[in-house]
């Protein structure tokens, strides 16, 4: 059922507001491409919005994603309401920092995936997973865990200021303001530049 045409005004109002990266004419995009994913989708979700799946080939046809521990972490920074469903309101807000956030939105949207238990850091074992998983397997001689341990050390010295053994917000902050490219230390969950 399409959207009536006085609900999308609203919407795309409210949204032009709070989506604050985009104007008018792109909220409205945006909010037919989601009419339109959720209309092809019928999932089950179909009146409100469109579930993890959905939201998750449109991470690999749009924007090449495909690290599954990541591309599952997205879906939970995004959907602020943690009802296993992507709003519309979710989706044109989500894709405002994802796709033109300022650094502090992306810093704070990368910290919210990588931090895997949401207790407010990124703990030792936490990098060893995504970088696990985001790195190629080398066929190689040695242990690729080793080289995994050693990246996640290297990490923890570079940006834990406190020296606690983890990385605060605090310190995931400081790190990436002194050197933007430690943004997506632990996994693309950004999209690429182009």
């Amino acid at each position: 059922a399409a959207m009536s045409r006085r609900r999308l005004q609203q919407l795309v109002d409210s949204l032009g507001r709070s989506a604050r990266h985009f104007n008018k004419s792109e909220v409205e995009c945006l909010i037919k491409l989601f009419n339109t994913l959720v209309a092809d989708s019928n999932n089950r979700f179909a009146t409100v919005g469109f579930d993890r799946n959905v939201f998750r080939d449109t991470l690999h046809s749009a924007f090449g994603m495909t690290d599954d521990v990541l591309m599952d972490r997205v879906f939970r920074a995004f959907d602020k309401d943690n009802d296993s469903c992507i709003s519309v309101v979710e989706w044109v807000e989500g894709l405002s920092v994802f796709l033109r956030g300022t650094l502090k939105e992306r810093i704070k949207y990368c910290f919210e995936v990588y931090d895997l238990n949401g207790d407010g850091y990124i703990s030792r074992e936490e990098m060893f997973q995504m970088l696990k998983n985001s790195l190629l397997k080398q066929p190689s001689e040695e242990d690729p865990d080793e080289g995994i341990k050693d990246l996640v050390d290297i990490a923890l010295k570079k940006m834990d200021y406190d020296h606690d053994g983890k990385l605060s917000f605090m310190d995931f902050e400081k790190a990436v303001r002194d050197e933007n490219l430690l943004l997506e230390a632990f996994g693309p969950c950004l999209p690429d530049l182009k």
